[in-house]
């Protein structure tokens, strides 16, 4: 059985520590590192951890508590803790992205190296049945030889809103640029399907909806202070994502990253006084809400990706 320390107890760590409890003779999380308390408390609760503390780097001044780390912390973070810990003595399980420039991932790369830590990155889609039947499919040659690929990644428009308009992600100098905070997955998973070497890569997108000229006329900064008339023609309305989920009985994620813990009186307080309840005309985001990626492989074989919010 596997211990091991969690690294962020936002929504990413709580779903990764939860396979450790439906599987506990191969997993048990013996350590929880959050600055939120009311996050590392309900973690505590969720999985029965004794030991937590409120910065990771506490786990540096201790014996090493297990074998392995789910490092689930926000981007800007990852390339430190990874490094820090793998010197430690941890195996990785390091939530995606790497990290947010080449440089950092050099970094974590060749820390790997260098201590021998296994380290594997959260790139959970090459997992999941589909994409493993998907591929065996191609490789018995079912449809014949893959000469090129086309993959769509459709966000969703309030999921979009929800996290690269309000949420963590909205400016890239604070997070990662939007390819590699949600489209790394997709990326990942081409390469997956279709194997080999990219000699050549192109990329174009840009910021074109989510702009302060794209505002309707009279639409307030807030959603649950803007007009009625204009808030509910609005798709991006706080109110109708966030509000009338909770009225449905949905009590987690994007909840649950709006106010924890997740009450009527608390999603309110937040959506009045937090990004989560803003315009997303306001032009407080920076990063593309449409990007293409061309990819030519070595051998001649194409594949692209486009990713639309």
């Amino acid at each position: 059985m596997v211990r091991l320390v969690v690294v962020g107890a936002g929504s990413r760590g709580f779903a990764l520590a939860a396979y450790a409890r439906h599987h506990p003779h191969r997993a048990k999380v013996v350590a929880v590192a959050e600055p939120r308390q009311a996050y590392r408390e309900a973690f505590q609760r969720e999985f029965g951890v004794e030991e937590a503390w409120e910065d990771w780097r506490a786990l540096l001044d201790r014996p090493r508590l297990g074998e392995g780390a789910i490092v689930a912390l926000p981007d800007r973070l990852h390339a430190e803790a990874a490094v820090a810990l793998m010197e430690k003595g941890y195996h990785l399980l390091l939530e995606k992205p790497i990290a947010p420039t080449w440089e950092e991932v050099e970094r974590v790369a060749e820390a790997q190296r260098r201590t021998g830590r296994m380290v594997a990155v959260a790139h959970v889609l090459r997992y999941t049945p589909y994409a493993r039947r998907l591929k065996a499919l191609l490789g018995e040659g079912v449809i014949g030889e893959v000469v090129s690929a086309q993959h769509l990644e459709p966000v969703g428009h309030w999921h979009y809103a929800h996290s690269f308009v309000r949420g963590n992600w909205r400016r890239e100098g604070e997070s990662s640029p939007f390819l590699l905070a949600k489209s790394v997955h997709d990326l990942d998973w081409l390469l997956f399907l279709v194997p080999g070497e990219v000699g050549r890569v192109a990329s174009f997108g840009g910021l074109h909806h989510f702009r302060p000229e794209r505002r309707p006329k009279g639409a307030g900064d807030r959603c649950l202070r803007c007009p009625e008339e204009v808030e509910r023609r609005c798709p991006f309305s706080a109110r109708r994502i966030y509000l009338e989920a909770y009225r449905r009985g949905e009590r987690g994620w994007p909840l649950d990253v709006v106010a924890f813990p997740v009450t009527w009186e608390n999603l309110v307080r937040a959506l009045e006084e937090g990004p989560y309840g803003e315009c997303v005309y306001l032009g407080r985001n920076d990063v593309a809400d449409h990007q293409v990626v061309a990819l030519e492989y070595k051998d001649g074989r194409t594949a692209s990706l486009h990713v639309e919010a």
